[in-house]
């Protein structure tokens, strides 16, 4: 049932991914999800720039690490290790874009509400396929540019980490009830 795949969705961290593949099948089904987000006047905001081999992965992870070292004000080798560890751990990164209409005529804010559903899609059938996965958005996704080419007005908001993994995963909970959260009238 649908609302068990919602309710059952968790975070995945990458330290947790076992070595296993994604398969490519996997991956487009993945893809294929995102592509029928909610969209305002179809503008399909979201790209995503998927970085599936290892050699990519590598490359992902050598350039997060020199860019923290060039940008970050209070340096942790700990933390850059950290940085340059998830994309070796994963299978699959993708980085989560937003092509801004052209126009402009859709307000940023519904842009990046569409791109965030399609990544609650990506997230929902990742899930489903028993494929874990982790959205971040460290301040080195404003540097993405300066390793693959981003068109004109697109940004990246985060990156997507997946994975398999092993055992289950906790059961989650709320700090209120829905009804808590809730206002009729």
């Amino acid at each position: 049932m649908l609302q068990d795949l919602i309710a059952s969705r968790r975070a995945v961290f990458p330290v947790q991914y076992n070595s296993e593949s994604i398969h490519r099948e996997e991956l487009v089904q993945i893809l294929e999800a995102a592509n029928w987000a909610p969209t305002h006047r179809r503008t399909e905001p979201w790209r995503l720039k998927v970085f599936y081999s290892e050699e990519s992965r590598t490359e992902l992870s050598e350039f997060l690490g020199a860019t923290y070292v060039e940008t970050v004000v209070k340096y942790s080798e700990v933390k850059r290790k950290k940085i340059m560890e998830k994309p070796l751990q994963s299978k699959c990164v993708i980085a989560i874009c937003m092509q801004r209409d052209p126009a402009e005529m859709i307000p940023e804010w519904e842009e990046i509400a569409a791109t965030a559903m399609a990544v609650q899609n990506m997230w929902l059938v990742a899930h489903d396929l028993k494929i874990g996965a982790y959205w971040s958005s460290p301040s080195l996704k404003n540097h993405l540019g300066n390793h693959i080419s981003l068109a004109e007005g697109e940004q990246c908001l985060g990156f997507f980490y997946m994975g398999k993994y092993e055992g289950v995963m906790e059961q989650g909970i709320r700090k209120s009830d829905i009804s808590q959260k809730t206002q009729w009238f």
